[in-house]
């Protein structure tokens, strides 16, 4: 393992947790979570835009709000036929719930702008440009309002592009605090602790001998006792 890094903006003191409990985990649910991946990767392998754009609407309300929350305020947009053309008053309507709706509402229709061309979307021809989801996310950080790199990750994730990648969420950021790969939960995450986070991620992925993208829904599930979508 290499050496930790330590975060001094929230001090929460190291609590070593034996990994073999995560090893005793995943095996009952690796079939689980290769079947959420290959759903993933179709969305990108059929260049399902509407579903790509499913997934970046969800990654935009995501911030500070239950995942399992966003995704039925998607599906709602969805059933009410709002994805791609709703009004601000529309999708405001049906994210209520969600925190800083505000906002959010209007990242999501400058990510129409961005993205949709009439009714053709466009977000698999952006993305058709880079070589791999580390230069995507790049360009997606800096590109799209609202999204930050936890959530440019999670969206690569969510379509098939972000499997070398990871979603720094709270809870893996308590994971890796409790399995000793960093001392601290950071109170603010900038792009370079992002990315020696992200390392750290890496180290614990290869200790366990599992994919990277199959430590992020193990950790989700040892979280929340299921493994979601």
């Amino acid at each position: 393992m290499r050496e930790r890094f330590t975060y001094h903006d929230i001090m929460i003191p190291p609590v070593p947790h034996d990994i073999s409990e995560l090893q005793d985990l995943y095996e009952p649910v690796r079939g689980s979570i290769e079947e959420s991946l290959s759903r993933f990767r179709s969305i990108w392998r059929t260049r399902d835009q509407e579903g790509m754009l499913k997934e970046l609407h969800f990654c935009l309300l995501t911030p500070q709000s239950r995942a399992t929350l966003c995704w039925d305020r998607v599906i709602r947009l969805c059933d009410d036929d709002l994805l791609l053309s709703g009004s601000r008053e529309e999708v405001l309507a049906r994210i209520s719930d969600v925190r800083f709706k505000n906002n959010k509402a209007g990242y999501i229709l400058l990510a129409r702008e961005q993205f949709i061309d009439g009714k053709r979307i466009q977000l698999a021809e952006r993305l058709e440009m880079f070589d791999d989801g580390l230069s995507a996310r790049e360009w997606l950080v800096e590109n799209v309002k609202g999204l930050g790199y936890k959530e440019a990750s999670h969206f690569l994730r969510n379509i098939g592009l972000g499997e070398e990648i990871a979603i720094l969420d709270r809870h893996i950021l308590r994971n890796l605090v409790n399995y000793g790969y960093i001392d601290s939960v950071p109170g603010s995450i900038s792009k370079k602790v992002y990315l020696d986070i992200e390392e750290r991620m890496r180290d614990l992925a290869s200790d366990l001998s599992v994919p990277l993208s199959h430590l992020d829904l193990l950790l989700w599930y040892k979280e929340a006792g299921h493994i979601f979508k």
